[in-house]
């Protein structure tokens, strides 16, 4: 008996997700008492914004799958949506260590190239796989340009 490959696909997305939490106490005080711009007032909002973009990349990485499982073309396009998330999730523990918000900003930018490079490889593929990864290209940019503006409101942690 076979593990269906949506539980794959999911638990995989998971545990990646999961190492996002590797923060100690330093890494979050340091984050919190960060400045943020005065119009950033969907704060608290971010971590349901995430759980939809993990969801919709996992749905999409499931329906490519689904068209074509197993072949050669479908694991490496796996590889890059696993790509795509691990940097996704580098973006908080890797700032926070480096105490450097440049390195969030820079991480942010790759993150949504490599989305925008997945979205190109997927769309021929799998129309609606392309459409779930609309959430990420949208909210990608703006959660580096917060970060960017954090930079300038915080040029000792830049």
């Amino acid at each position: 008996m076979s593990i269906p490959s949506w539980l794959v696909i999911a638990g995989v997305t998971l545990a990646v997700a999961l190492l996002a939490n590797l923060l100690s106490r330093q890494d979050i005080r340091w984050f919190m008492h960060l400045q943020r711009p005065q119009w950033l007032t969907f704060e608290k909002a971010i971590p349901v914004i995430w759980t939809v973009v993990f969801i919709c990349g996992a749905w999409s990485a499931y329906l490519v799958w689904e068209n074509s499982p197993g072949t050669n073309n479908t694991w490496l396009l796996m590889g890059v949506y696993l790509l795509v998330e691990i940097v996704i999730v580098a973006y908080t523990p890797v700032m926070c260590k480096l105490k450097s918000l440049k390195a969030g900003t820079v991480i942010g930018a790759t993150g949504f190239f490599l989305g925008c490079i997945l979205t190109v490889l997927v769309l021929p593929i799998k129309t609606w796989a392309a459409i779930l990864l609309l959430p990420y290209l949208i909210w990608s940019p703006i959660g580096t340009y917060v970060t960017w503006k954090m930079m300038q409101l915080n040029p000792a942690d830049a």
